[in-house]
C-alpha cells in the first residue's frame, strides 16, 4: 500500500531514522517539518501525520489532524500524566497510534511484563531500570513509564507507590512500592529491564536497542496500520495483535 506521511520532527535523531526507513520501505515523505516550520502547509497531500518532536507540539498537531481528518502517529514522550490524559481525549477524534516505543521487541516486553505482574504477587519486588544516551531530556523514558503503568495496574497500586531512586536511609523496602531508576550516559539508544525479585529467586525481563531503525520501522508499520482504522487511540499492542492474545 502506497503511503505519504507528514513527518514532524524531521531534523531530530528519530526524524532522520524515519527518513531513512521510509526510503527503504517505499513510503513517501510528503512534508518534512521541524521547529519553526508550519506543518499545516503540508498536511493536505499526506495520508498520516507522524510526530517525533516535543510535547509542546502535540496539541497543535492533534487539532491539525482533526481539522483535516488525518490519521496520526505520535512517538513524542515527556508529557505530564494529566496533560497526556487531556490530549488523548483530543486524539480520539481521529485514528491515532500513540506510544512511547514502537519497537516490536519492546511491545512484547510490555506484554510479558503484564503477564509476569499478574502471576507474581507482592512477594516479588518489582523494579524498573532504564538507560539512555546523555542527550535524552525526559526521565523516566516513555517506555519505562509504560512498564510502570502496567505493573501498577496489575498490582492495583496508585502512582504514589513509585520510588524514583533511593538515597540516605529510606528503610526497608515496602512490598507495595515499585522502584524506577533512570541512567544516562554515552550513546545508549535504549535499555530497559523489569526485575521481579523474591527471596530465593529473581526474574528479569530485558530489552536492549542498538539501532533507532527498529523504532522507525515500527512507527511506519503503525502508520500503515492506522490508516484503515476508525477514530480512537491505539498503541503498538493493537498494531501487533497482542491485545487479542491477552489472557
Amino acid at each position: 500500500m502506497s503511503l505519504t506521511i507528514l513527518l514532524n520532527g524531521a531534523r531530530g535523531r528519530m526524524g532522520q531514522a524515519l527518513t531513512t526507513a521510509a526510503a527503504e520501505l517505499g513510503i513517501r515523505i510528503g512534508a518534512a517539518v521541524d521547529a519553526g516550520d508550519h506543518p499545516a502547509s503540508g498536511v493536505v497531500g499526506c495520508d498520516v501525520i507522524v510526530d517525533f518532536s516535543t510535547p509542546a507540539a502535540t496539541e497543535g498537531l492533534l487539532n491539525l489532524a482533526a481539522e483535516h481528518r488525518k490519521a496520526i502517529v505520535i512517538g513524542t514522550t515527556g508529557h505530564p500524566a494529566a496533560e497526556r490524559h487531556r490530549l488523548q481525549a483530543l486524539a480520539a477524534r481521529v485514528p491515532c497510534v500513540w506510544t512511547g516505543n514502537f519497537s516490536v521487541g519492546v511491545n512484547l516486553l510490555f506484554h510479558l511484563t503484564q503477564q509476569a505482574a499478574h502471576v507474581l504477587d507482592a512477594a516479588y519486588d518489582a523494579e524498573v531500570v532504564e538507560m539512555h544516551h546523555r542527550f535524552k531530556k525526559d526521565a523516566p523514558s516513555g517506555t519505562a513509564a509504560r512498564l510502570l503503568e502496567i505493573i501498577l495496574k496489575e498490582r492495583k497500586l496508585t502512582p504514589e507507590a513509585l520510588r524514583h531512586g533511593r538515597e540516605g536511609l529510606p528503610g526497608e523496602r515496602s512490598p507495595r512500592e515499585v522502584g524506577i531508576h533512570s541512567l544516562r550516559g554515552g550513546d545508549v539508544v535504549g535499555d530497559h529491564t523489569v526485575i521481579f525479585a523474591a527471596l530465593g529467586e529473581r526474574i528479569e525481563l530485558t530489552h536492549k536497542a542498538s539501532d533507532r531503525a527498529i523504532f522507525a520501522r515500527g512507527a511506519l508499520r503503525a502508520a500503515q496500520w492506522v490508516l484503515s482504522r476508525p477514530p480512537g487511540v491505539y498503541d503498538m499492542q493493537d498494531v501487533l495483535g497482542l491485545r487479542d492474545g491477552a489472557r
